[in-house]
């Protein structure tokens, strides 16, 4: 169990060790991939771990793995509570199923269709409101209100985190000598748990988040020194709509060496690329960061890179190279 202090404000590499033995049989051990043709382009040894081929499609079955597993039983039995733009949704309903309790879920009605369904199919008791975080933070706290539920919040949760840096941690023990690691920024649950757990192995790692040019409140909040907020969330990385929390913003500042931002047309043309090259499904989001090596916003030449693949959930009605020919 974390101590108050660490859920006060921030879980620390022990609690990623205790995560991990927390969620180990409820979580795949993913694969890691790698691609010579890529690691010409860029200039590196490249090193993928694809989170996309985990249970309900994403790393986020980690932190809601953890969280929901970390609660006694009789807080438990009243269920859970969380909002969600998707990937969080679905894996918050997956794990409170395992446990079988009750998952209270809410969505904003524009999430990707894939990951409504994917809410369903776990047996989640789905909500749809509006797409605004207002909205769906209203709703969430009448769900509390009538549940009595435990919330888990998508990034803002010890317990999310400590769960989100397994993935760093099993890469790091699949993978020696790596120097740089690069994960995918929004709320920053994930790039937290990733910087906690690469600095826990070794301090020597650097640790890039990625996010994009209309949602850059990290890269912001980096350059002010001040926590900024989104101004947009037009982005089509839907899972990297939302902004860094306090407790967020406070680890990256202490982990992070830096934060690199890449425009629409290049995560497309990043997401379309990995497609084809590792016949891999992959979601926007996660193609961010293979979008800042292709385009090289960061010095990794000669360097051993690993990149966490956050999900593949992908509507496939609606692929972007598809919507918008100029693009191609």
């Amino acid at each position: 169990m974390m101590s108050t202090t660490a859920v006060a404000i921030a879980p620390d590499f022990a609690d990623i060790l205790a995560a991990a033995n927390r969620i180990s049989e409820h979580v795949h051990r993913t694969a890691v991939h790698v691609s010579r043709s890529f690691n010409d382009l860029v200039g590196a040894e490249v090193f993928f771990k694809c989170e996309n081929l985990q249970r309900a499609g994403s790393f986020k079955i980690r932190g809601a793995m953890n969280a929901v597993f970390s609660l006694d039983d009789s807080t438990a039995r009243r269920g859970v509570v969380t909002h969600s733009s998707g990937n969080h949704a679905a894996a918050v309903a997956l794990a409170a199923h395992e446990r079988g309790i009750p998952a209270y879920i809410v969505v904003g009605n524009n999430a990707p269709r894939a990951k409504i369904e994917a809410v369903r199919r776990y047996g989640g008791q789905l909500t749809l409101s509006e797409p605004t975080l207002a909205a769906r933070e209203e709703t969430a706290r009448r769900l509390l209100d009538s549940t009595g539920g435990t919330f888990i919040h998508p990034f803002d949760d010890p317990r999310v985190i400590a769960g989100q840096g397994t993935a760093t941690l099993e890469l790091l023990d699949q993978i020696s000598g790596m120097d740089v690691i690069l994960a995918p920024v929004s709320g920053g649950g994930l790039l937290s748990g990733t910087a906690i757990a690469a600095h826990g192995v070794s301090s020597a790692i650097t640790v890039y988040g990625c996010e994009p040019d209309l949602a850059n409140d990290a890269a912001r909040s980096f350059a002010s020194g001040n926590l900024e907020k989104n101004v947009s969330q037009a982005t089509i990385a839907d899972g990297l709509r939302a902004s860094l929390s306090e407790r967020t913003f406070g680890i990256l500042r202490q982990h992070v060496n830096g934060i690199v931002t890449v425009s629409e047309e290049e995560i497309i043309h990043a997401m379309r690329m990995f497609w084809e090259l590792f016949k891999l499904i992959i979601e926007p989001s996660c193609a961010v960061p293979v979008a800042a090596l292709l385009s090289r916003r960061m010095e990794v030449a000669g360097c051993r890179v690993g990149v966490i693949i956050t999900g593949g959930n992908v509507d496939l009605h609606a692929l972007p190279w598809l919507r918008n020919s100029s693009t191609l």
